[in-house]
């Protein structure tokens, strides 16, 4: 499917490089590889999303450095380090800079495969959110300032009565303005409303 994420595989090794192409392929993920972080930086503005695997020790850019230069760009991928032994202490340092995983050599294929599906699974579910919570902010944004006091009171499980007092209004125009922030915000219960604006204000807070 074109929509299945693509791990982009980064390893100066060819053999391992290769290798490790065919078991993720095995596994049914489009698979591109690269002989160094350099040549995947020529080709990040066109990339497909996905994962990135990288080796640590690379010549020209050490996969610690390509994450760097990631975090520069704000391109957002899962990043899975691979690393051996005497590698460790850097591969912490890159887990401190937000590294999906880090798999140590030598590693069962079972290993490999496990991280690129659960960092590919985060992903996705973070991308979803993303997306959600756009989504329900762009409703909010076409609340008027008083239905968004109205909101505000009702995610602070406040009655009716107590919004009505806080903003100096009757209690029916409270019902009248809660009935208006249902419809435009598209909620089925009260709970559903709180869901929404919990989850829009992610995008704000971010």
């Amino acid at each position: 499917m074109a929509s299945d994420p693509v791990i982009h595989v980064i390893d100066d090794d060819e053999a391992a490089r290769e290798a490790l192409a065919f078991l993720i392929d095995c596994a049914g993920y489009p698979v591109r590889t690269y002989e160094s972080a350099t040549r995947f930086l020529d080709h990040a503005a066109d990339l497909e999303p996905g994962c990135i695997v990288t080796d640590v020790r690379m010549p020209e850019m050490s996969g610690i450095e390509l994450i760097e230069r990631l975090k520069e760009t704000g391109m957002a991928a899962p990043v899975i380090v691979i690393t051996g032994h005497a590698d460790v202490p850097m591969a912490i340092q890159a887990m401190k800079q937000g590294v999906a995983d880090f798999i140590e050599k030598p590693f069962s294929d079972e290993a490999i495969i496990g991280a690129i599906r659960a960092a590919v699974d985060r992903d996705r579910a973070r991308s979803e959110l993303a997306a959600e919570s756009e989504r329900f902010r762009r409703r909010m944004a076409a609340l008027s300032p008083r239905e968004r006091e109205v909101l505000e009171g009702l995610v602070e499980d406040h009655p009716n009565k107590v919004i009505a007092s806080d903003l100096d209004i009757s209690a029916r125009t409270v019902e009248v303005y809660r009935a208006n922030v249902m419809a435009k915000m598209k909620a089925g219960s009260l709970s559903d409303l709180v869901r929404m604006a919990t989850v829009a204000r992610l995008t704000t807070q971010a």
